[in-house]
């Protein structure tokens, strides 16, 4: 497409605290490059419907301690097909944008590396997403407020849990990844984490009773990954009130609470890096890599790697939990 002189923004999927500090990073390190930057609105949709606005460094002030996203999200079925993605680029012509940055989760890039690869669009992806499922980044925006904001749920049912002596089964986030119920668990304190990596090898559930998870505690708290592979909380609940009637069991599922709140010190730093070091790669003439994070490293992910390839559990966290938890 020649040389770059304007980019547009846009954050899709499901929202994560952080993505407006990458917002502000992207839009001022691009500035500060001498590139123009448009916002575009509502994901892709607003690449369809042409819901963009150029963005000046004051449009991006105020806004890195605010959870959600200023540029909003909303799910695209238009860019779904291929007419829908050429209204798109059509829009990007008109509004002179060059390259695109995608702060989004896997379906998001997804949706960036299609439509790089139909109409020649240099793209570059931001990892958004509290679930940390994307692979080659050690860590995703928003994956730590949301730990953290599991963390303070679990502490305070922990009061309850013990005060009636019950056994708790706390759903968190996390699609088919077991990154937020394994280090959940671990950080709280929690008697077990069921995940889906897990979920094949054994029955958790069995494993996790017939250990005699009581021992010398009066409550239990499991984290449970939300997943059709584990069935979910509901779901283990009713098995326990089948298999083992003697236990008091209760379900708390955390939900969307896990997306909101402002971004912990850790999130907006990791964004602010990310943001800034996606306007080097678009410099630098890179295109439609995923830009992340690995031993304190900016590194260059492709999109192919980043959204084909499961991120793997560190398993040696699983026996840190079971050690831990007797």
């Amino acid at each position: 497409m020649g040389v770059i002189k304007c980019i547009g923004i846009l954050t899709s999927g499901g929202d994560a605290p952080g993505m407006n500090a990458a917002i502000r990073a992207v839009t001022r390190a691009a500035i500060y490059n001498g590139l123009k930057v448009k916002g575009i609105y509502r994901g892709y949709k607003g690449l369809v419907t042409g819901e963009i606005k150029e963005f000046k460094s004051q449009d991006v002030s105020n806004i890195i301690q605010l959870g959600g996203t200023i540029l909003k999200t909303a799910r695209c079925q238009e860019f779904m097909t291929y007419e829908g993605r050429q209204v798109a680029y059509d829009n990007m012509k008109k509004e002179e944008i060059d390259a695109l940055v995608v702060i989004g989760g896997d379906g998001s890039l997804t949706g960036a590396r299609i439509f790089a690869q139909e109409f020649d669009v240099p793209c570059i992806g931001l990892p958004g997403t509290i679930d940390n499922d994307l692979y080659g980044t050690d860590t995703t925006i928003g994956y730590d407020t949301a730990l953290n904001t599991i963390l303070d749920a679990v502490d305070k049912i922990r009061d309850t849990a013990t005060s009636h002596e019950r056994l708790f089964f706390v759903e968190v986030m996390g699609r088919d990844a077991g990154f937020l119920a394994l280090n959940g668990a671990i950080a709280s304190g929690a008697e077990a984490a069921i995940i889906p990596e897990c979920s094949t090898e054994v029955d958790q559930l069995e494993e996790f009773i017939k250990n005699g998870f009581r021992k010398s505690k009066n409550s239990s708290i499991v984290l449970v990954a939300e997943s059709e592979i584990t069935g979910g909380a509901m779901h283990l609940a009713e098995r326990v009130k089948n298999e083992f009637p003697e236990y008091d069991v209760r379900v708390t599922i955390l939900g969307h609470l896990q997306r909101g709140g402002s971004p912990s010190a850790h999130d907006r730093i990791l964004a602010s890096r990310l943001g800034a070091a996606s306007i080097d790669a678009i410099m630098e003439d890179q295109r439609n890599v995923m830009i992340g994070i690995e031993h304190d490293q900016i590194v260059y992910i492709p999109f192919s790697k980043a959204i084909k390839k499961d991120k793997p559990i560190n398993k040696d966290l699983v026996n840190v939990l079971k050690e831990l938890s007797i």
